[in-house]
């Protein structure tokens, strides 16, 4: 080997030798900067101060926080089946959103509507896309509202986003919160029983929302007044295709919710009873949502309490309204990590792919 080639090949390596140490040093540098991944921030909605409605200076972005608090509390005086301008008729009964969504659409544990902004636009497995919180609210007017969707640049649609956000206000985007939702504890190993829960709601239930299931008018059918409580079932309720007509969710609603009062920390019902009343509720009739199987078009993700075909578990119709839920819970966990491993032995095969064509020339 001559001495230009050895100089050059010391030259090199050395050279290299830089190189990797300047990269071990910008690695090291960038691992603690601002620039790096940080921890996911952590909100807790339990105690957190609401923001208050009268502290907004006035002007339009006030007017629009009033208006989305007003179409959120009194949903069936605004755009209920019943006000004056059959344009205005986008919900389908006379709930309020805050029927479910409590105090408001701020109390923890409740489906609250604090740090929604800061979550959309999300995957959402129900339409296996990305949704944006527009068609979210959308989703609640067609099923839990049993209406139609409002129009994106309606003053409706601005109003509600408007709230929703002036409600988030101050949580972080991707921040983990806790509160949200409903609590997400265990409910019994068996199949809920509707004849049990009937005992619980003659006891704890019918006084607010009628032995009929039908709820409490504030004034009469007709007058856009909606219910002091609202009804649990039948032709004004949600539909068959709200998130309310899952037995796992609203078992868990119910725990922490019902009655009027209660909360996650200060609960009337147990498990059991909540677990059989939600059975009983969801047992009467209600309206009918069309093209359901379109649901969850991905199928595997699907929730294994959502009471429609098509189903791909193997279990009856009964076994997911009503449980029991362990072994459906099994069944979806096999097919997720099957999934999970099928899409790993397609990425492998398809890196191996190049590879061997690479090979071939």
């Amino acid at each position: 080997m001559s001495n230009a080639t050895t100089v050059f090949r010391d030259l090199t390596q050395g050279v290299c030798a830089v190189f990797a140490s300047l990269a071990l040093s910008a690695f090291a540098l960038f691992a603690t900067t601002p620039w790096a991944a940080e921890p996911t921030p952590k909100v807790n909605l339990v105690g957190r101060t609401v923001p208050e409605i009268d502290s907004l200076p006035e002007g339009p972005y006030r007017a629009l926080v009033v208006q989305g608090h007003e179409l959120s509390t009194r949903t069936f005086a605004v755009i209920g089946p019943e006000v004056k301008n059959p344009r205005k008729r986008y919900a389908g009964n006379n709930l309020a959103c805050t029927s479910c969504h409590q105090a408001g659409g701020a109390k923890p544990f409740a489906i609250p509507w604090v740090g929604v902004t800061a979550t959309f636009p999300q995957y959402r497995g129900r339409e296996d896309q990305i949704s944006t919180v527009e068609e979210r609210i959308n989703g609640c007017m067609e099923r839990s509202m049993n209406g139609k969707p409002l129009p994106l640049d309606s003053p409706e649609m601005k109003a509600f986003t408007t709230y929703i956000a002036f409600l988030s206000k101050g949580v972080p985007v991707g921040a983990q919160i806790e509160g949200a939702a409903v609590l997400q504890s265990a409910v019994p190993n068996r199949r809920a029983e509707p004849l049990a829960g009937i005992v619980v709601y003659v006891d704890k239930c019918a006084a607010c929302h009628g032995a009929d299931g039908m709820g409490q008018r504030a004034g009469q059918r007709g007058d856009a007044q909606g219910y002091t409580f609202p009804p649990l079932w039948g032709p004004d309720s949600f539909n068959n295709g709200a998130g309310m007509n899952r037995l796992l969710t609203t078992t868990r609603f119910i725990r922490q919710n019902m009655p009027l009062g209660a909360s996650h920390t200060a609960t009337v019902l147990n498990d059991d009873e909540a677990y059989d009343v939600t059975a009983f509720m969801l047992s009467k009739p209600r309206p009918i949502k069309a093209h359901l199987e379109a649901d969850f078009p991905a199928r595997w993700n699907k929730p294994i309490d959502a009471a429609f075909p098509p189903y791909m578990l193997g279990a009856t119709a009964d076994q997911h309204r009503y449980g029991p839920y362990p072994p459906l819970a099994e069944k979806q966990s096999q097919m997720a990590d099957k999934r999970k491993a099928d899409m790993a032995a397609n990425k492998a095969r398809g890196a191996a792919e190049p590879a061997s064509a690479a090979t071939a020339k």
